[in-house]
């Protein structure tokens, strides 16, 4: 039995570490995924035609202005992502408050007994015995970061990072313009694609028409797939629950940081409506909105009272 549960753990470590190697290949990836699409669209089949006058090049214009400010924000989102620390817990952090009794039943310091609580059977402080921290609301053990993540969603191997209170906005509109840049690219390079299954002779060298190909194909796959996580995620958004919790069953009726959609919306994406498609915040949004920092977060008075 022990050994049983050794070979268990073994194999958690390296498929952790496996997920942790895998990331610098996912960047390249992505990257590559770009280069391939850029060439295809600009370099190969909408950049030649731009000069050639008439209403081609009006549609090539057209193409590559929204094929290059999409690009923009879809990386400034990738990298926002990337770059940007899901939500650690502070060190020594403690809670004022009891996060299923609310104001009427305050935490007490004999309560903490050095992160554990006296009574086995209190699940009202909750504690991560890997971090050998107390862990805020909502907050979850990410075995590959190997490290408490507030809000945590989920670890994405695309973005080497969790995703958590503090990206899970720039994820999202990592999906939303992905999506739309997918399928910009898709719609735009099918008459190419079907070019290939005609009779007539298709201009270009052999290096250029298998670019083509190959961008369609991908960006066609992508378009799909994303499109299926960016409607999850917008259901998740709207009931303000995340991966996890949707996992295990939590999203009741009687969801306690279920706000409405309004408010649930604000949340994630703050409350100036500037800033809902760019992945940032403003200073105002971050100072009034303490969901911003992943450890407070409002729930429902019918909840707070009991």
């Amino acid at each position: 039995m022990h050994r049983s549960g050794t070979t268990m753990a073994w194999n958690v470590f390296k498929f952790c570490t496996a997920l942790r190697g895998l990331g610098s290949i996912m960047i390249l990836l992505v990257l590559g995924v770009v280069g391939v699409t850029y060439y295809a669209v600009v370099l190969t089949n909408y950049g030649p035609v731009l000069y050639g006058g008439g209403f081609d090049s009006l549609t090539a214009f057209v193409v590559l202005i929204l094929f290059h400010g999409l690009l923009v924000m879809l990386l400034w989102s990738y990298f926002s992502v990337v770059f940007t620390d899901p939500g650690s817990v502070p060190p020594n952090w403690r809670p004022a408050l009891d996060e299923e009794r609310g104001d009427a039943d305050p935490l007490v310091a004999s309560e903490f007994n050095n992160g554990v609580s006296s009574d086995p059977s209190s699940q009202r402080i909750r504690y991560c015995r890997k971090c050998n921290q107390l862990k805020p609301p909502r907050c979850h053990h990410c075995s590959v970061c190997g490290r408490c993540v507030l809000k945590m969603d989920h670890h994405c191997v695309w973005v080497v990072n969790c995703v958590g209170a503090l990206n899970y906005k720039y994820f999202l509109l990592f999906l939303f313009y992905t999506f739309l840049e997918t399928t910009l690219v898709t719609a735009s390079l099918l008459p190419q694609f079907l070019a290939f299954f005609g009779d007539g002779e298709i201009p270009g060298t052999p290096g250029s028409l298998a670019t083509t190909f190959l961008a369609f194909v991908l960006n066609l796959a992508f378009a799909l797939s994303v499109m299926g996580f960016l409607i999850m995620h917008i259901s998740l958004v709207v009931s303000n629950t995340t991966t996890i919790e949707a996992y295990e069953k939590k999203t009741t009726p009687k969801w306690r940081y279920d706000l409405g959609r309004k408010k649930n919306f604000e949340q994630v994406f703050g409350m100036d409506n500037r800033y809902w498609f760019i992945p940032s915040y403003t200073e105002e949004d971050i100072r009034r909105m303490p969901a911003l920092q992943g450890l407070d977060y409002p729930s429902k008075p019918d909840f707070d009272s009991q």
